[in-house]
């Protein structure tokens, strides 16, 4: 017969964690939930680790999805910016997820150690308007300049955009 003082005696596993932030596997890919003041410290370690290439570089707004599922610990924000790091010469992936606070939209640039993410990092600039401080140069790249607003945000407005085609009379 089993002591039933050792089973109740028994914690939930140690949550996973690398280089300080929870760890967890999501579709067969590492996803590391890293907070916003340590991501350049973070990527800087993967990058030791040889994740050597930024594939990818995105946002997500989630703000009809305030509950959505976080490791513990961490605190959903309505912006998430999302990282694809991979080793080439290990052949593996990870996904880095920072959350990003509505009432405070920066978040330290990539580019000394990923200069790739120049043009990704201005495109989340110019579609959700988060910030990437220190950035060289933090300008619109697929809006015009002088356009108002940021296009991928949940919260704006369906509007209606006039197109002008070649030689048609206006």
């Amino acid at each position: 017969m089993a002591d039933t003082t050792d089973v109740e005696q028994q914690s939930a596993p140690e949550p996973v964690t690398l280089h300080g932030c929870p760890l967890v596997v999501a579709f067969g890919q590492q996803v590391l939930f890293v907070p916003r003041d340590q991501y350049t410290k973070v990527v800087k370690a993967l990058l030791a680790d040889s994740y050597e290439m930024c594939a990818d570089l995105t946002a997500v707004d989630y703000l009809q999805v305030p509950q959505r599922n976080v490791p513990v610990g961490v605190v959903a924000e309505r912006f998430e910016v999302v990282v694809n790091l991979l080793s080439l010469k290990e052949r593996r992936r990870i996904r880095v997820r920072v959350q990003v606070p509505e009432s405070d939209p920066t978040i330290p640039t990539l580019f000394d150690m990923y200069p790739g993410s120049e043009a990704m990092e201005r495109e989340v600039y110019d579609m959700f308007g988060i910030v990437f401080t220190d950035h060289p140069d933090l300008s619109r790249i697929l809006m015009p300049e002088d356009w108002d607003g940021f296009p991928l945000r949940k919260d704006y407005e369906v509007g209606r955009i006039p197109v002008q085609f070649k030689g048609a009379p206006n």
